[in-house]
């Protein structure tokens, strides 16, 4: 097993901190898998944008955190990726409420990678979509030099 899985599985279970942003912003990896991730984020007033609905931007982390750690779970020891591509879709405002967003990758080739997401609200209503391009680093890439 790759070691960014294991190290996934381990933030799912709560034995390892999660990264920076996803304290800074609330939000949680519930579930990981290779190919596959599940986010959860409690959307609050400290998340709204001037109209008093959750900021877009909340969203499209939460999202591409999700997309991100179900691409990550593909790779293998000293890969690494970068995102090419983000594209989201807001399909329902959304106040305060519970948020699930689901990750997979769609298809994954030796370099360049598309996965999707889908958020969902309490009610299990499609609030966002939102799709990703990754490319796979390796080598000196992977270790950014």
């Amino acid at each position: 097993m790759a070691k960014m899985l294991e190290h996934m599985e381990r933030m799912a279970r709560g034995e390892a901190p999660p990264p920076p942003i996803a304290m800074l912003m609330g939000f949680r990896l519930v579930e990981v898998r290779p190919g596959e991730a599940v986010f959860e984020i409690e959307a609050h007033e400290r998340h709204a944008n001037p109209m008093g609905t959750l900021h877009g931007g909340v969203l499209c982390d939460v999202a591409d955190a999700a997309m991100g750690c179900a691409y990550a779970a593909t790779l293998d020891d000293e890969e690494s990726f970068t995102t090419l591509e983000l594209k989201i879709n807001f399909l329902k405002p959304v106040w305060k409420d519970g948020l699930i967003a689901k990750a997979r990758v769609v298809q994954k080739g030796r370099t360049v990678g598309l996965t999707e997401c889908t958020v969902t609200n309490s009610k299990g209503e499609r609030v966002a979509y939102a799709t990703s391009t990754c490319m796979t680093l390796r080598g000196d890439q992977a270790r950014g030099r």
